[in-house]
């Protein structure tokens, strides 16, 4: 073998090793070693409004809101039209009463957070227990736009949502059973 045919053997050996040796340079703190979950969150665009990173919290996991309770609403808003618009009012498909601070402005191009620092949005007397995985239409009504209908589902405080300030009125998960400790054995 030559000197050159050995060099492009070595060469490819490189090569066919480098994605390998990369991934190994890592070590176990790679994004790749870590569990991804996509968001559960919904996003919607109708006309010239985007509603991103909507969803309901929920409890914390394995707990429940109870009927009659309430629920905040999280979202993201960018109006991407000409003109700004407005937030004004919102509503559920039977699921309690949306009761929002103030209106919400929305200047073109700039997205608004309804959760930051608290949440605007909230849902009073809901009608049913919620313990996380539901889904609830809320129907955002808009001064231009009009109503834009968001399926929102009800997110557990947990993983991510954990940093979240716990519901109001939430029932936690139960707690475990104690476990029965041996007795001491006596001395005869």
């Amino acid at each position: 073998m030559t000197s050159i045919s050995r060099r492009w053997v070595v060469f490819a050996a490189i090569l066919a090793a480098a994605p390998a040796l990369a991934g190994c340079a890592a070590g176990f703190d790679a994004n790749t070693s870590k569990h991804y979950a996509p968001t559960e969150a919904t996003s919607i665009k109708v006309k010239e409004i985007v509603v991103d990173q909507a969803f309901i919290l929920g409890p914390d996991s394995g707990g429940s809101l109870p009927q009659g309770g309430s629920a905040p609403i999280y979202l993201s808003v960018v109006n991407t039209g000409q003109n700004s618009d407005t937030l004004v009012s919102a509503t559920t498909n039977g699921n309690g009463t949306v009761k929002i601070d103030t209106p919400i402005t929305l200047w073109t191009n700039k997205r608004v957070s309804s959760g930051v620092p608290t949440p605007k949005l909230n849902i009073e007397g809901l009608t049913k227990t919620l313990t996380g995985g539901e889904s609830i239409i809320v129907n955002l009504q808009f001064a231009n736009t009009g109503t834009v209908a968001v399926t929102m589902p009800v997110i557990a405080r947990s993983r991510e949502f954990a940093t979240l300030p716990p519901v109001p009125g939430a029932i936690a998960p139960p707690s475990p059973a104690p476990s029965a400790t041996p007795a001491a054995p006596t001395g005869h």
